[in-house]
């Protein structure tokens, strides 16, 4: 379990070295493409649902001249009222998959729609990465405030994936940026509880705690500059994990960050995660 702060200076000094050093040969030579607005929602699903029709689709970025390369699922943010699937720059031309996830909005949309959609399109992946040269067995889920929020809920609340036969655990990894910890403030607003009442029940993260969980990788801005309570939610899971026994949980502050600005050297985090994790599954399997 580590708790680590990163220094303005140090996340700069970083963000400078990653942009100015060429990507290594293997992955500076590989070619990519981009399939956009699929649709993961069955057909009997959103027959009924115009909204469901024009939200749950997802944009495909992934490397055509590799095979079994890992893939991170990816969850905008926007309160869970707004913003669009999005491929981020930094995780382009990194020799994985990703894969840009829209879902459905309130008001137009109401609880659980939000997490069926992305439990949905975490199901497309598992069910289709291979076809694309994915590896299945490593798909890893990302994203940043709402989209953090969804990753924790998907990973560590199994409800939502075995309803498409899917255990959580088969998820290679877990890396919520800034994401809500407590139940999510707009869950909260649909229950009439104000956007400064803390909740935990069954649709916050911290309710689902568990020591068999994936690796979870949780990363938040400065305290200081972050949303309220926000770094705090994130230490208390950090915490919580340790004490029920998990034994991969890291958590990350990045100082001098705001809760949009730490997005960008949080995928430098995510990227070195991925790739640990990588690592370590091919050791194991060598080791077999």
């Amino acid at each position: 379990m580590r708790h680590m702060r990163f220094s303005l200076f140090l996340l700069l000094l970083l963000l400078v070295i990653c942009g100015t050093r060429p990507a290594p040969a293997q992955e500076s030579e590989l070619k990519y493409k981009t399939i956009t607005d699929i649709s993961y929602r069955t057909e009997a699903d959103s027959a009924q649902d115009e909204y469901m029709r024009e939200r749950c689709k997802l944009d495909l970025y992934y490397p055509t001249t590799i095979k079994n390369f890992p893939t991170v699922v990816w969850f905008h943010g926007g309160g869970l009222k707004g913003g669009g699937k999005q491929i981020p720059k930094a995780l382009r031309d990194q020799g994985i998959a990703v894969v840009g996830v829209n879902y459905r909005l309130f008001p137009k949309a109401k609880k659980p729609a939000y997490l069926e959609d992305a439990a949905a399109a975490v199901a497309w992946t598992f069910e289709n990465i291979k076809n694309y040269g994915g590896d299945p067995n490593l798909i890893f889920v990302a994203g940043h405030s709402a989209g953090g929020y969804l990753t924790s809920m998907l990973g560590l609340d199994r409800r939502w994936l075995a309803a498409h036969e899917i255990d959580a655990n088969q998820i290679a990894g877990l890396i919520p940026y800034s994401g809500h910890c407590i139940t999510h403030m707009t869950v909260r607003e649909e229950m009439g509880i104000g956007r400064d009442q803390p909740v935990i029940d069954d649709m916050a993260p911290l309710y689902h705690a568990r020591k068999d969980a994936p690796p979870i990788l949780l990363i938040t801005g400065d305290r200081e500059l972050e949303f309220p309570t926000r770094y705090e939610e994130n230490a208390y899971l950090n915490s919580l994990m340790k004490v029920v026994g998990h034994k991969e949980t890291q958590l990350f502050e990045l100082d001098g960050f705001t809760h949009g600005t730490m997005v960008e050297p949080g995928h430098l985090l995510a990227l070195k995660e991925i790739r640990r994790i990588v690592k370590a599954r091919k050791q194991d399997a060598a080791q077999k």
